[in-house]
């Protein structure tokens, strides 16, 4: 695992930092630096989230907040890494993945922040670990028009651009989110440790998330491998109530693959997304879905089938089929009885 850079003037935000993720140990990232972006400019800022990681509107018109943001210049009390993980992509197990764009910073508030677009990471393989201006925005505006709506979902504080050419389709700007969320923990760190038999790793994941957002899973007389099913009892209950909120909003998640499913239930990763205009069961939004995986009416099945390929990660810690399988079988009732209630208030 690489080490940090080396230190250089650190940005004081007056923000109080943890880094719980980073304590899980090097198994679970690579700590480095985010990439410096030249010349950043301000794209846009959201005032409610400032709010809750208790910044300033002075600071939020800062430079120094600027450069902090844009991957110039360290904050205080941050410890910047890239966390690992794998995945199913289309139905297909891709193997390694992970952070290839983002750099966690660690956490404040209760919320860990999240540098996406900040550069190269050894998780980038083909890509070059940037964002574009375009994507960025679209990112900012729809993660807080879906918290507006009610809809569990990352939080974005603001948008740096830069004037530094990204090579896409065409050539285009690069760009900075700032995002959070209480964790940025996916199905595919599960996946990941469990495909390469690292079960110690996957016990010490799963027991840093029963013990950080799950607490009722365990009781101090609880067997492990019942902690670990009601584990999954309670992730499964999550993305059911999720994956009603979307289709009642005529909202289309264009790449619902595993390493895009929050354990917290939340929506993440907009890359490919869509509102319908007009309802279309059959909808597509992402132009490299061709055989429609991700269709608009296919987003409950699909929910369902990642939590299959989580119940499959958590088997060596859960160890008993049939309490695995009870757990899955809370998502229909949880996706029935939310997405009727949803549709009785439209």
């Amino acid at each position: 695992m690489n080490s940090l850079s080396q230190p250089f003037q650190s940005q004081q935000t007056g923000l109080e930092w943890n880094n719980h993720f980073r304590r899980l140990g090097p198994d679970f990232f690579t700590a480095l630096a985010p990439q410096p972006l030249p010349a950043p400019y301000w794209v846009g800022r959201s005032a409610a989230v400032a709010e809750l990681l208790g910044l300033t509107a002075g600071q939020m018109e800062s430079d120094a907040l600027l450069e902090a943001l844009a991957g110039n210049q360290p904050i205080s009390g941050t410890e910047p890494l890239a966390s690992v993980y794998s995945g199913h992509q289309f139905g297909h197990w891709a193997g390694q993945l992970g952070d290839g764009r983002a750099c966690l910073l660690g956490e404040t508030q209760g919320l860990e922040v999240q540098l996406k677009g900040s550069g190269l990471t050894p998780y980038s393989r083909m890509g070059d670990g940037r964002a574009v201006l375009r994507s960025s925005i679209r990112e900012f505006l729809c993660s807080e028009a879906m918290s507006g709506l009610g809809i569990p979902t990352t939080r974005a504080l603001c948008v740096v651009g830069s004037d530094q050419a990204v090579p896409r389709e065409t050539l285009e700007t690069a760009a900075v989110v700032t995002r959070i969320a209480p964790s940025f923990i996916r199905f595919g760190h599960f996946e990941h440790f469990a495909a390469r038999n690292q079960i110690s790793q996957l016990k010490t994941l799963a027991d840093y998330v029963i013990t950080r957002y799950y607490p009722d899973c365990r009781s101090g007389d609880t067997p492990d491998s019942i902690a670990y099913a009601n584990l999954l009892t309670h992730v499964t209950e999550r993305p059911a109530d999720l994956v009603a909120h979307l289709p009642a909003t005529g909202f289309c998640h264009g790449v619902m693959n595993t390493d895009n499913m929050s354990l917290l239930g939340l929506t993440i990763d907009y890359g490919p997304f869509q509102f319908l205009d007009a309802y279309d069961p059959g909808h597509i939004c992402n132009h490299t879905d061709r055989g429609g995986r991700y269709a608009f009416e296919r987003q409950p099945d699909i929910a369902h089938w990642n939590l299959y390929a989580l119940a499959q990660a958590l088997m060596p810690l859960i160890e008993d089929q049939a309490l695995a399988l009870q757990a899955l079988d809370k998502f229909k009732p949880v996706f029935t009885q939310s997405w009727q209630q949803l549709m009785q208030l439209c």
